[in-house]
């Protein structure tokens, strides 16, 4: 689950790999900072027992140096008064001194120097209480003599070199105290570029994903408006087929009525002049008859009539009804066979075809003075025969029905909408009457004035054409105001057994 949650963080592969790439790169930095802080932190703690270190043992030389300054001082008093109350203070001062260079020999293990020295220092302290011991002893002349001669006396060259080696240490100290402090402040540097760099990095990494996730959302919100619009356009559509199914069901039963009605006029057509020829045909046999009765007389004004007038005017209408019959059939045989017709879907370049069809009519274009515009058309997949009729028959109508005294023109356009291709064939003519929109796509059926040849089957045939194709075909027109045929088809019709 979690794996599809972030694979679903995009749009496509690309975002969500740039996504989570920026978020492990992100989560990276954190863990990063997080190891770079802890290890800062603890060498910056180690430098800080450094310093604090250093700080101790300076600490300890200093109180040192001031319990063997004491102990000195305490030994000229001693000498120099002979109070005993010296003694004492000699004893306390010699002990913190030893207890001094005991907490440095603990605190300095680490330098191996400052072990040596401090072993000095307490060989010094030995050595001077050693000799303390002896001159406390002296009398006499012994004694005046070391009093006169006491600057110069070896206690006190002990003591000038304690001092001297408590000054290195805390020379060599202070030099320690110093590389620790500095070393403290470079890894408190170095703590807050890294923080800085970390928080840089984060914000960074924060600013590109939340651009990229906005971008997301904006393509994820303009899917969903699509998305939207193409579930409208679905549910247009599928009233749209629906519609389309109602009109053929009412194509075929409006066919077969116009096919049963025009077939039977002609045929009561027929039926009523062969009852006058059978009529004519009693009025000769009665004429006969009786010139077989009473002999061979000229013809009565009844059956001259039959002969010169009600025979021939029958035999022309019979002759005009069958012909008029033997079309229709003829008609209803070619929607038949181009019923019949296995069409077969390729891809088309409409464009070509427009071309094709005015190159074809070229010569009907000029003599009518017509301008053909044919701007470029979608491509589509679907039979190129059924196309190349339908849209004939079209511009062929644009042409057959222009208005006098104005010159025509014809436009074809074409665009994709929703899976569909409409193809438009629009012309500044006569225009067709609001009444007549759906009559003239029922066979036999025409609008308007009948000045042109035709039996009204074109458009018939055009849209069961349509219909085949998985099309239709719509008209918007007015009286005097011109036609707009469109042709709507699938973009990519794969065969009749298919569903679109």
């Amino acid at each position: 689950m979690a794996t599809k949650m972030l694979g679903s963080l995009g749009r496509d592969a690309r975002a969500n790999r740039m996504i989570l790439g920026l978020l492990v790169v992100g989560f990276i930095a954190l863990l990063a900072a997080a190891v770079a802080v802890f290890w800062i932190q603890r060498d910056n703690e180690a430098n800080a027992a450094l310093v604090s270190h250093t700080l101790a043992v300076e600490a300890r030389l200093g109180t040192f140096a001031s319990a063997n300054e004491r102990l000195e001082t305490a030994r000229r008093g001693l000498l120099l008064t002979g109070n005993p109350a010296f003694q004492g203070i000699m004893r306390e001062a010699e002990a913190s001194a030893r207890r001094h260079l005991a907490d440095l020999t603990a605190l300095t293990r680490d330098n191996a120097r400052q072990q040596q020295r401090i072993a000095r220092m307490l060989a010094l302290l030995d050595a001077y209480h050693a000799h303390h011991a002896r001159s406390v002893g002296l009398t006499g002349e012994a004694r005046r003599a070391m009093l006169a001669g006491f600057m110069d006396d070896t206690g006190v060259g002990y003591v000038r070199e304690t001092r001297r080696i408590v000054d290195t240490m805390l020379t060599e100290e202070f030099q320690l105290l110093r590389e620790r402090e500095a070393r403290q402040n470079k890894t408190q540097l170095l703590f807050t570029a890294m923080l800085a760099g970390t928080g840089l990095l984060i914000l960074v990494v924060a600013a590109a994903t939340l651009l990229l996730i906005r971008r997301n959302l904006e393509a994820l919100r303009a899917s969903q408006e699509e998305l939207a619009n193409l579930n409208l356009g679905l549910e247009q559509l599928v009233d749209a087929r629906t519609a389309e199914l109602t009109r053929a069901n009412n194509e075929i039963q409006r066919f077969a009525y116009i096919v049963s009605h025009d077939l039977r006029s002609p045929l009561v057509n027929v039926m009523g002049f062969t009852a006058e020829l059978e009529a004519a045909r009693k009025a000769i046999a009665g004429y006969a008859e009786k010139s077989d009765r009473d002999g061979w007389a000229p013809p009565d004004k009844e059956t001259r009539l039959a002969i010169e007038e009600d025979l021939p005017e029958a035999i022309g209408f019979i002759r005009s009804s069958t012909q008029k019959m033997d079309r229709l059939i003829n008609a209803i045989l070619q929607l038949s066979r181009q019923g019949r017709r296995t069409l077969a879907p390729e891809p088309l370049d409409l464009t070509a075809i427009a071309h094709g069809i005015g190159d074809s009519l070229h010569h009907r274009i000029e003599e009518t003075g017509t301008r053909l515009t044919i701007e470029p058309l979608p491509g589509v997949v679907n039979d190129r025969v059924a196309v190349e009729q339908i849209l004939s028959n079209l511009v062929e109508n644009a042409l057959k029905y222009l208005r006098p005294g104005v010159p025509g023109i014809i436009s074809i356009t074409g665009r994709k909408e929703y899976g569909r291709v409409v193809v438009e064939v629009a012309d500044n003519g006569r225009g067709i009457d609001q009444r007549d929109h759906e009559r003239i796509f029922d066979l036999f059926r025409r609008s308007g004035t009948q000045d042109q040849p035709g039996e009204g089957i074109g458009l018939a045939h055009a849209r069961a054409l349509a219909y085949r194709l998985g099309g239709f075909i719509e008209v918007k027109s007015a009286l005097g105001e011109g036609s707009a045929f469109r042709l709507i088809l699938p973009s990519e019709w794969r065969g009749e057994n298919n569903d679109e």
